[in-house]
């Protein structure tokens, strides 16, 4: 008779059992619970410990974390209290001159067409040269990837797509040193991800409801929000 087979456990740190600070991942002797990929993945770790020996990963990866212990205050104080002081925008520009990058490609949905304005011109003052590529550049129609009238948000007009491959492929040819994501669709976003040649980080996301604070609707789940729960 033939043993059953096992299932294998799905990966699910969000539903860790273990208090956070207890965890396996957060000490050397924590707790683990089903599904840990700290102690199921040890081969895998060890694989991914090596990627960050290569020259390119181990330098942003370094940087990556001295620019988060220094978004907060007070470190040198006991008993230490976490105190966050940097906002998002500094810590990319602190980051970029980190990273010693000089050409930022700044990424960004028509919808926020005012606040690019005002990021290009933040960057261009902290000493980056930006450039800048909306999500609409080249003006191609919705029809050609198959999109029907009905299926547009302006009905009855023309409609340009938006056009994340060419956006990549603009800020590619442009040799940018670091992008930097504002507003792009989901799914627009993962393709820009996709094609991108150079690394890239993300200052705001779009929540067309919310003021692009989408962990606002999570925050109200159990409130205002409830109806998003619903089918």
């Amino acid at each position: 008779m033939k043993s059953p087979v096992k299932k294998k456990v799905k990966v699910q740190c969000a539903k860790c059992s273990v208090e956070l600070r207890e965890r396996a991942c957060m000490k050397p002797d924590g707790a683990t619970s089903l599904g840990c990929p700290t102690a199921s993945y040890s081969k895998l770790l060890a694989n991914a410990k090596k990627e960050y020996l290569n020259p390119d990963n181990y330098e942003f990866a370094r940087q990556a974390s001295i620019q988060e212990s220094e978004c907060y205050a007070d470190r040198d104080k006991r008993p230490y209290v976490m105190h966050p002081v940097k906002p998002r925008i500094l810590e990319i520009a602190e980051f970029a001159k980190k990273m010693g990058y000089k050409r930022l490609g700044l990424i960004f949905c028509a919808g926020l067409a005012r606040e690019a304005v005002a990021i290009s011109d933040y960057f261009e003052k902290k000493g980056f040269e930006v450039i800048s590529v909306i999500c609409k550049a080249g003006c191609v129609p919705k029809e050609d990837i198959g999109l029907s009238d009905l299926e547009k948000v302006f009905r009855g007009n023309y409609e340009s797509m938006c056009n994340p491959i060419f956006q990549a492929m603009v800020a590619n040819k442009e040799n940018v040193d670091f992008n930097i994501l504002v507003g792009l669709c989901v799914g627009h976003d993962s393709l820009f991800f996709k094609y991108a040649k150079a690394p890239t980080t993300v200052l705001a996301v779009k929540d067309r409801v919310t003021g692009h604070n989408p962990l606002a609707a999570l925050y109200l789940l159990e409130g205002y929000y409830a109806w998003i729960k619903q089918e």
